[in-house]
């Protein structure tokens, strides 16, 4: 399998260790302090798959990653042809050991000769079979 990713950016640390830093962005009231959100799991799990990636290619990686936010500023009276961001920098410290064994489960789920039963819980596999039990059937 390859496995791949584009960091957004890099930077290092006084030990020479590499820190993984993803930009993102959007407009939001609310100030942008932390990413507890359910969602914000996805978010997690893309600075640690970079994290294991560059320690696969033999870099020495820190723990410690950030994200640099941009909220949009949407309190101007006017745009003027300028957007304003509201910049907050967000510490993550990311554990990669769940990485591998997961790629190593797709792998195996890949190569089955017969997809997965769905899971009972999951949002995409309720979907996928109510779309197969409207599919028109073959002749």
């Amino acid at each position: 399998m390859l496995v791949t990713g584009a960091v957004d950016d890099l930077w290092e640390n006084a030990r020479g260790e590499l820190i993984v830093v993803d930009y993102k962005s959007t407009a939001k009231a609310a100030e942008i302090t932390e990413l507890n959100e359910e969602w914000h799991a996805g978010y997690k799990r893309q600075i640690e798959i970079y994290q294991w990636l560059l320690r696969q290619n033999g870099f020495k990686v820190s723990p410690r990653a950030y994200w640099v936010y941009a909220n949009g500023d949407a309190a101007a009276d006017q745009f003027d042809q300028t957007l304003r961001f509201r910049m907050t920098v967000i510490a993550y410290d990311g554990r990669d050991d769940w990485v591998e064994p997961h790629i190593m489960a797709a792998r195996e789920c890949l190569l089955n000769d017969t997809p997965p039963a769905p899971a009972t819980k999951c949002p995409h596999c309720s979907f996928a079979a109510e779309r197969l039990a409207y599919a028109p059937k073959a002749n």
